[in-house]
């Protein structure tokens, strides 16, 4: 009797283990996915490997490309507005620019319009983010933030975080500021990585899923690379955009009355922009001349870019290797972007700004192998508004109203665009000849066509437009056709072949303007300019 009595408690004792551990499995199962954002500040897709561009050979990021075999890559992924914080604005509100108000680089996007995190928090996860926010009011609808101030310092950057008592100094534009915050000793690569990890370690609630949104500087202009990459490309020769040498034919918005603006529009790698061209920047020797001197200053401008893209890779694979060391690789959707293109000497350009596809085009990555397909690619037409629908969608909510960006979490879990999603996406440009010289514009990018109106006007006075009489460039359309000259070389806007394709665009250009609530009514001397132009 009493061995049946020990028989049946060690039978009692497996079927209970066996019911707890099937439990403790469904619970594992069903655990919301983390999810790892991580954006670097123009990285652009030419300098990524997976895009298989002219630097491809480079090898120029190892560990981006291993999350790009495994999981999906988009080839067709735009930024709206190619400057750092109206991109991020629209990340993180999931709307254009008109309806965020985000314009240009010194509009703040406040703590009831950061979206993302309020979302991210209603559903449960713990939110973070670290490095670079530039969007001038603090991250405060995050759990946890450790940010930059605005564009912060290569070397031995200021982080502030929530309830920061400290304070620490630095060096800016010349000037010695003040600051809230620590001042980290070391690359800013290195620092913004070390702080993920010790939140990781330290900080993360290991009993909810976390939202963490990882911020690189590198690679912006200035580049400034870890000494330790110094040697990094030292005796190779970087292969040269073929329209390195020879820009496209552009219009007079782009090049002025008979080329009499070609000095001034769209800062340089050659010597041709009186003001800035890379070479004057980098401190290539000034007594070369014609080719030599654009060769040399691209050849220096590729290789401090790429060095400070292999800063970012190599603390990439630091957060990789920790998250598998965990065992929370496979349960992490992991995001790889930048937060716009940049041209990399193509048409004798440096920058971002322009609508053309080096600037427009960003580099979009996921990894999440419950439901993405290793290897995978999609030729949907994504663009930064569509970032925060798909990552609610992914975190299990629903897309709120509010947000104009489409969701695409069936294309990433199928691998199939659906019939009804936008064959099209919109661009507009407001900064007018501020900075780098690049004239205000607006247009429409299909996987065919672009079609670009460049109305030379300000919405609001900037310095720089006083180089420029009246501050005004000339207006003019131009459309490419990207089937047969992907590299935007040839404006086909006056060829009457292409005037079913102009007027087919200019209609849906007008829709999408219409859909997404862009009026110009409220800025009339733009809008005068559309009423006059847009049937010339």
């Amino acid at each position: 009797m009493r061995k049946h009595y020990w028989l049946r408690l060690a039978i009692l004792k497996l079927v209970i283990t066996f019911l707890i551990s099937c439990n403790t499995k469904d619970k594992i199962e069903n655990k919301k996915p983390n999810i790892l954002f991580v954006m670097s500040d123009d990285h652009t897709w030419q300098a990524i490997g997976a895009y298989k561009s002219i630097l491809s050979d480079l090898n120029p990021s190892p560990n981006i490309d291993a999350l790009a075999k495994e999981g999906m890559v988009f080839d067709n992924c735009y930024v709206t507005n190619a400057i750092c914080t109206p991109s991020r604005a629209s990340i993180m509100t999931g709307q254009y620019n008109q309806v965020n108000k985000i314009y240009d680089l010194h509009c703040r996007l406040p703590v009831k319009k950061q979206y993302l995190a309020k979302e991210m928090n209603n559903l449960g996860y713990q939110t973070a983010v670290v490095g670079k926010w530039h969007l001038h009011e603090p991250p405060e609808e995050f759990n946890y933030y450790s940010v930059l101030h605005g564009q912060g310092n290569y070397f031995d950057p200021i982080l502030y975080e929530k309830n920061e008592t400290d304070s620490a100094t630095r060096i800016h534009y010349r000037k010695k500021q003040t600051l809230p915050g620590k001042k980290y000793k070391g690359h800013s690569s290195d620092v913004i990585t070390n702080k993920t990890l010790e939140w990781l370690k330290n900080h993360r609630n290991k009993d909810k899923p976390f939202f963490l949104m990882h911020h690189f500087k590198a690679p912006h202009d200035d580049f400034e690379n870890a000494p330790r990459y110094n040697s990094y490309l030292e005796d190779v020769k970087i292969p040269e955009p073929k329209s390195l040498y020879k820009r496209g034919t552009g219009s007079e918005a782009t090049r002025g009355i008979n080329d009499s603006l070609i000095h001034y529009i769209g800062t340089s790698v050659s010597k041709r922009h009186h003001r800035r061209n890379q070479g004057k920047t980098l401190g290539v020797d000034q007594s070369l001349k014609g080719n030599a001197y654009t060769s040399a200053s691209y050849q220096l401008y590729l290789k401090k870019y790429l060095r400070c893209v292999k800063g970012v890779d190599d603390n990439l694979k630091r957060i990789v290797d920790y998250l598998k060391e965990e065992g929370l690789y496979d349960n992490t959707i992991i995001v790889y972007t930048g937060d716009q293109g940049f041209f990399l000497g193509e048409q004798d350009y440096i920058d971002k700004r322009w609508i053309y596809d080096p600037s427009m085009r960003m580099p979009f990555i996921v990894r999440y192998p419950k439901k993405i397909k290793p290897g995978s690619r999609s030729d949907a037409m994504i663009n930064n508004t569509y970032f925060a629908p798909t990552l609610i969608e992914l975190a299990g909510g629903k897309v709120p109203e509010y947000m104009q960006g489409k969701s695409f979490k069936t294309i990433l879990e199928t691998g199939l665009e659906p019939e009804e999603f936008p064959q099209h996406t919109y661009y507009r440009y407001w900064m007018h000849m501020h900075h780098h010289e690049v004239p205000a514009h607006f247009g429409i990018r299909t996987k065919e066509y672009k079609l670009i109106f460049f109305y030379g006007r300000p919405y609001k006075s900037y310095p720089k437009e006083k180089e420029i009489e009246n501050g005004h460039t000339p207006v003019a359309w131009e459309l490419y056709d990207l089937k047969k000259d992907p590299d935007e070389m040839v404006n086909q806007y006056k060829n009457p072949e292409y005037a079913p394709v102009v007027k087919s665009l200019k209609n849906k250009l007008k829709e999408v303007r219409k859909e997404i609530r862009e009026d110009d009514t409220q800025y009339e001397e733009i809008q005068k300019v559309i009423e006059e132009y847009w049937d010339k």
